[in-house]
């Protein structure tokens, strides 16, 4: 069990079963229609599962945010904290601010907040930057690829061998790579990401 953040294939973003996102989905586009925005329909199908293809995102949120919070704070204006660190689901749109819709799911009990994906991604890379992210952290993350990578070993090995910012604290490292990649694949692969 866990919190996880996954890419969702047009189908379960349409679809109307009770795990389904298509309420979240339908208010969405009539909330970006009164925005005079053309709704977001293009949504991919779930590719079939080829390990390092970049076809879908899985990542465990397994380590303590507490860093990762702090980070932001040092580096970012409140605004832009609540927009990296607030939203419910992540699409490939450019939004000028957040989408509260009054939905609830089974990550956020009253609302849910949908991010623009690009916007999440320019202050993600600030972060990145921030800590010198090594450009060795996976880039494909269709399978766990970054909670293994940090958690089982490799990170820590790269930190020996060349430590800086990043292995001071490879928790917050973890969450800043995580929503890099998570935000490079819903724009690269046009799908939504979501909290599991």
């Amino acid at each position: 069990m866990g919190v996880y953040l996954v890419s969702v294939g047009a189908e379960e973003w349409f679809g109307e079963d009770e795990d389904g996102w298509g309420e979240v989905a339908s208010a969405l586009n009539q909330e970006l229609r009164q925005r005079g925005v053309p709704p977001y329909e293009s949504v991919p199908e779930e590719a079939d599962f080829v390990r390092g293809s970049g076809q879908a995102f899985e990542e465990k949120l397994v380590p303590s945010m507490d860093g990762f919070g702090a980070l932001c704070q040092a580096h970012l204006s409140r605004e832009e904290v609540e927009t990296v660190c607030g939203w419910t689901v992540l699409v490939p749109l450019s939004l000028d601010e957040e989408i509260w819709l009054p939905i609830d799911t089974s990550y956020s009990e009253s609302s849910t907040m949908v991010a623009g994906a690009p916007q999440v991604l320019a202050i993600a890379e600030r972060l990145a930057a921030a800590i010198n992210l090594p450009a060795e952290t996976p880039s494909m993350c269709d399978n766990l690829d970054l909670t293994m990578w940090f958690r089982d070993g490799e990170a820590k090995e790269l930190a020996a061998a060349r430590p800086g910012r990043w292995s001071d604290d490879l928790d917050t490292a973890f969450y800043v790579a995580l929503f890099l990649r998570a935000s490079q694949h819903s724009v690269r692969r046009g799908c939504p990401i979501v909290y599991s």
